[in-house]
């Protein structure tokens, strides 16, 4: 039997041991850096030639039992292993991936309980899927900075598009009132006067009627004065994207970004794309979040529609199909807010990219500029598509110039450009169902104790804060 379908073969075995299957499936284990991961990958080649010789099943188990209790020890942190076992072990969440990285060292990436864990009726699997660190997530509204941001960031490094021009160059619907003031600089802080949620599904179902019904709403807040956190503005950089490049968003990024950085599980409906759903974290069981909020005026949101005159709530577990249903009933899986998957390894190089100033592999893939540009804080304590004011993303207590952001089914990211340090939290907190306000378990704390484990390992001093976070 050929190496690689002895390994196939095997991956395929329910009943391998975890130091089996992590010497054969090396995304599953813990890295100390990335030239280590290259060399563990080498292990499996080791093994053929010794199971000529002994056991294969002694082989495997002690050549994996040595790397991975090594890695284990290399890279865990055991305050982030404490906060989010007893996360789990609460069942607050069903499952995370964490991932830490220092520079090009990795100093924490583990998985912690189950990908899928319930029914769409919240009973227990019987045979829970385990989670592991190379399972994808839906990264909600990560999107935003991992997905839309960066394609802005190209298109204006590229001078196709300039951040102050006003946005009726590219969508002549907003060349009327003052909709005409509303720039690109606008909608990525924020600050475009935009509703900041509405149900487009009632209007439409597909980009193009989604796009005409944004067009053809009114403006909510004064253009420029506040900020107001709003997914239609990055349904509208969606639109600006595809209009300048002349390519769907999704194709844009692949081509321009994901490919050139090699991400091969980074992309929007991975189903589509040939990735299984036993990869892919399961989220909410249906849509009963959102579906209260359109039925609920007191649930905090008030909108304008007949709950009844639409009725396409998905009745199961989603898995590899975006949970916010603007991305999916009206735009089809793929849009500027919501809709984007990755694994916590692949979101790392993305942060990797920033806080390298563009740079892979020695090519000079977003300049320099452009980065400081958008990770400038302006006036309302943020940048560019990121939040850098740290009460935003639950990180009090860092340093200046820190960025990150968070999704709803539970994913965030935290910058430090000052350490050259990035913290990855996954969780699929959706899975385990609603607390009795109606909402999702709140995820602040753990992230803001999380931010404050890792700052103390690796030795910085800040002080006293509160431990409440954002709930987002």
């Amino acid at each position: 039997m050929k190496l690689h379908n002895f390994i196939q073969h095997t991956r395929e075995k329910p009943g391998l041991t975890p130091s089996i299957k992590f010497l054969l499936w090396p995304e599953d284990g813990y890295y100390i850096n990335e030239k280590q991961e290259a060399a563990e990958k080498l292990c499996p080649l080791r093994v053929l030639w010794a199971i000529l010789i002994v056991p294969a099943v002694f082989i495997f188990s002690a050549c994996s039992d040595t790397v991975n209790q090594q890695s284990r020890e290399a890279v865990s942190i055991s305050a982030v292993d404490s906060l989010v076992d007893r996360a789990v072990a609460q069942e607050h969440i069903p499952g995370a991936v964490v991932r830490v990285q220092q520079g090009d060292s990795i100093l924490h990436h583990k998985a912690y309980g189950y990908a899928q864990l319930y029914t769409f009726e919240l009973e227990r699997l019987e045979q829970p899927d385990t989670m592991t660190t190379g399972h994808l997530f839906d990264l909600a509204s990560l999107t935003k900075v991992s997905a839309t941001t960066f394609g802005i960031m190209l298109l204006a490094d590229s001078e196709r598009i300039q951040l102050d021009s006003p946005v009726h160059r590219w969508l002549p619907e907003f060349a009327r009132g003052d909709k005409k003031k509303i720039t690109v600089r606008h909608l990525l802080r924020h600050t475009a006067g935009l509703p900041q949620w509405v149900p487009t599904y009632y209007y439409a179902s597909n980009a193009e009627e989604q796009y005409d019904y944004i067009a053809s709403l009114p403006l909510k807040y004064e253009v420029g004065a506040e900020r107001h956190y709003s997914d239609l503005g990055f349904m509208l950089l969606g639109e600006i994207i595809r209009r300048v490049s002349g390519q769907p968003l999704d194709q844009f990024l692949e081509q321009e970004l994901y490919r050139p950085l090699d991400l091969k599980h980074t992309g929007f409906n991975p189903l589509e794309s040939g990735i299984s759903r036993e990869k892919i974290a399961a989220t909410s069981h249906g849509n009963p979040f959102e579906k209260q909020m359109v039925y609920d005026d007191d649930f905090g949101y008030s909108v304008d529609v007949e709950p009844e005159s639409w009725n396409g709530w998905r009745l199961y577990t989603l898995r590899g199909e975006v949970n916010d249903g603007n991305a999916w009933y009206g735009a089809g899986g793929v849009a500027g807010h919501a809709g984007l998957f990755s694994t916590a390894a692949e979101l790392q190089s993305l942060v990797h990219l920033l806080l390298r100033k563009g740079k892979y592999q020695g090519r000079q893939l977003i300049s320099e500029a452009a980065i400081n540009t958008f990770l400038t804080i302006d006036q309302f304590g943020n940048g560019l598509g990121w939040a850098m004011d740290p009460a935003v993303f639950s990180a009090e207590g860092v340093p200046k110039g820190s960025f990150g952001h968070t999704g709803f089914t539970g994913t965030s990211i935290l910058a430090i450009p000052e350490y050259d340090l990035s913290v990855i939290l996954f969780t699929n907190r959706q899975h385990a169902g609603r607390r009795e306000n109606g909402y999702y378990f709140d995820l602040g704390p753990l992230r803001q104790q999380i931010a404050t484990a890792v700052l103390k390992k690796i030795g910085h001093q800040s002080p006293s804060r509160s431990l409440q976070g954002n709930p987002g």
